[in-house]
């Protein structure tokens, strides 16, 4: 019989990777990087003039190579594309002692 384990949500968390919060906030972000080029029907030398970074720094963000690219980074390039980004900052509940990050796209 195999064992199954439920997951967090986070991968990186499940693989006990000590930034798996920022790795999945990364991961988010450049999804929806993604998606908005790809609506926009940008090439990737298109897309790389306006985020104002190399194309090849592009194709691999967008394949999950996103250690040398910080949020802030991928936060521009969502007001590049276009996109507003709002930044909000909350007491964490009652049952936490810590806070988390999130993103959130409406």
């Amino acid at each position: 019989m195999i064992e199954i384990e439920k997951g967090s949500g986070n991968v990186y968390q499940d693989l006990g990777m000590v930034d798996a919060a920022e790795m999945q906030v990364k991961t988010i972000l450049a999804a929806k990087i993604g998606e908005v080029i790809r609506h926009r029907h940008l090439t990737q030398v298109q897309a790389s003039e306006i985020l104002g970074i190399p194309q090849p720094k592009l194709s691999g963000m967008l394949r999950g190579q996103f250690r040398g690219i910080s949020e802030a980074k991928m936060l521009e390039c969502m007001n590049r594309l276009g996109r507003d980004v709002e930044i909000v900052v909350r007491k964490p509940s009652r049952t936490r002692a810590t806070g988390r990050t999130s993103v959130v796209f409406a």
